[in-house]
């Protein structure tokens, strides 16, 4: 399966998260000053819906590509330059359409993060921000290994096929260690949801 489906694991349930929340403040009696701040909650449940469908178009684009990884695999054991860079080529272009829409989706984080909303709300969307921007690096180190194999992979130059192979597993393993992290920071949001669910129960 295609490394890129991994990156729709940060998406937000925004809707009903937001709702939590929101229940959570309520239920936890903070008083509310009529002088004060207007609550935007509901702005910023807009605006984390809107960075869903951005991540909903990543996760169609590369539903539509699964496989490219293996296929990509598969060229460079059999030292197949036309087919591996072509692939290569492709990818690259994926992750680049890819970035863009996850680029939009943080911006929309932030600013949803600004609005008058409760801190735990805040909370969660920081971390899954933080989750998300971890991915979007994550995606720039197989981006960069594609490119590489693209522009210098020759199966005929020993010496240069062997480096571009190392800079390709290097390049796949700091994804998989970035992946990591942003799985971390996506849990700890989790975890928070799950906190203000039960708070709204007891």
């Amino acid at each position: 399966m295609l490394v890129f489906n991994k990156f729709w694991r940060v998406v937000l349930a925004a809707t009903f998260i937001s709702a939590v929340f929101a229940m959570a403040c309520k239920r936890s009696g903070v008083p509310i000053d009529i002088l004060g701040p207007v609550d935007e909650t509901q702005e910023a449940v807009k605006l984390v819906d809107d960075a869903n469908r951005d991540l909903t178009k990543i996760k169609v684009l590369y539903e539509q590509n699964e496989g490219k990884r293996e296929e990509l695999k598969a060229a460079m054991e059999k030292n197949d330059a036309v087919t591996a860079k072509k692939i290569a080529d492709e990818v690259v272009y994926l992750i680049n359409d890819g970035a863009s829409y996850g680029n939009s989706a943080v911006e929309k984080l932030q600013k949803a993060q600004e609005m008058q909303i409760s801190a735990d709300y805040r909370e969660y969307l920081r971390l899954k921000e933080q989750s998300l921007k971890l991915e979007l690096e994550a995606f720039e180190q197989y981006r960069l290994a594609a490119r590489t194999l693209r522009d210098l992979y020759d199966p005929k130059n020993v010496a240069m096929r062997d480096k571009v192979k190392e800079e390709f597993k290097t390049r796949s393993d700091n994804y998989r260690d970035t992946m990591e992290k942003a799985r971390d920071f996506s849990e700890q949001a989790n975890e928070l949801a799950k906190a203000a669910m039960k708070k709204n129960v007891n």
